[in-house]
């Protein structure tokens, strides 16, 4: 029998976490600060998602809203269909014990009781498996984190990846469907860092849905998706994934300042020659850059997905579109504009996004010049 249960979500909603316009103030001295503002979040069930951001830039209260440990000043915030901001405290902690595994930076393990029995202890609280099961339960879990060896040594006597290993498994213990976990390798050498990410990687693999706030942006970036949080607002990912070179507050920018448009399939967004005054990024869907041929059928030059962009061979040339984009005959295409003039604000800003812009833009007007000669 599997030591997980298949993961599902109560109201049917593909989403197992979903923040709605959250909003979180603290009141201080000097006035309210705005610690969230305006996050809508969704991770759907078994992503692998990474939270980053700098000190101070909200990563805890977003986990903490999330965990039901905080309350959103306004906003929804919904996990595995369950409304956490509706939820008094005499059931928050019942329901967090078996719906969240939360694995922290210092690992938070009792020091007075055995590795066994700090892994049972979820099990004790929340009642999720009889009595007889539970000391069977926490050695299987012990053996899938390798350590079934240790069990009835005290937490003090292993090392630190042990430690962290152990404060996995004891997550586990009910069969959350969602893991939290709080820096996890921020105190572990990068050998052990390394097979705590592994185990994060097979959980996945079976189902879990795991969320993770980490400083190491290399980490980051092995994760499903990643969410950068500044000034507490999510930075737009296909801005991040568009223009990785700006800095997190330039991002930030640009997130403030894009507008949403809907494209329907097979819809033409604008043609070649036109004027042009957009740059475009692409969040949903896909979209063709087509070559028209007078007589002849179109030929699509490149097809541009999630996180990639057009409009970039104008704004380095006379205006003018290069070659005709339309959206894909499979699905509706949603994208991000920023006018010109932004775009050249934010160029402004970061020479080396210019730079890479301009190469791009070189190298797809001559992956252009070949498919015309080529047609």
């Amino acid at each position: 029998m599997s030591l997980f249960s298949k993961p599902k979500n109560d109201n049917g909603d593909h989403a197992m976490i979903h923040l709605r316009d959250v909003h979180k103030y603290y009141k201080t001295a000097i006035g309210d600060y705005h610690a969230l503002n305006s996050i809508d979040l969704e991770i759907e069930a078994g992503e692998f998602v990474s939270i980053i951001g700098k000190s101070g830039s909200g990563k805890s209260t977003l986990l903490n809203m999330i965990t039901g440990i905080d309350r959103p000043t306004s906003g929804e915030v919904f996990v595995n269909g369950t409304g956490v901001h509706t939820m008094g405290e005499n059931k928050m902690a019942r329901w967090r014990g078996k719906n969240l595994g939360i694995v922290f930076q210092f690992f938070q393990l009792l020091p007075t009781i055995s590795v066994i029995e700090n892994i049972m202890l979820p099990m004790d609280f929340c009642r999720t498996y009889p009595m007889r099961q539970r000391e069977k339960r926490a050695l299987e879990l012990l053996e899938m984190v390798e350590l079934a060896d240790h069990a009835y040594k005290l937490p003090t006597a292993l090392s630190g990846g042990q430690q962290q290993r152990i404060a996995i498994a004891r997550a586990l213990a009910n069969d959350p469907p969602v893991i939290i976990a709080d820096e996890p390798t921020g105190n572990l050498d990068s050998k052990t860092a390394e097979s705590v990410f592994a185990l994060f990687n097979d959980l996945v693999a079976k189902g879990k849905t795991i969320i993770i706030v980490t400083h190491d942006s290399g980490l980051a970036k092995r994760t499903h998706r990643t969410a950068l949080i500044a000034d507490g607002e999510i930075v737009n990912e296909y801005v991040a994934r568009a223009m990785p070179t700006l800095t997190q507050d330039q991002m930030l920018w640009a997130t403030r300042n894009a507008k949403e448009q809907t494209f329907e399939a097979g819809t033409m967004i604008f043609t070649e020659g036109s004027s042009a005054d957009t740059f475009y990024i692409v969040s949903r869907g896909t979209v063709d850059v087509v070559l028209p041929r007078p007589g002849q059928s179109d030929v699509i030059a490149l097809q541009l997905g999630p996180g990639k962009f057009f409009g970039e061979m104008a704004y380095f040339h006379d205006r003018r579109r290069r070659a005709s984009i339309r959206a894909s005959e499979h699905s509706t295409v949603e994208v991000l504009a920023l006018s010109y003039d932004q775009l050249t604000e934010l160029l402004d800003q970061s020479e080396v996004t210019r730079e890479a812009l301009q190469q791009i833009a070189a190298k797809n007007e001559l992956v252009n010049a070949q498919k015309r000669g080529t047609s």
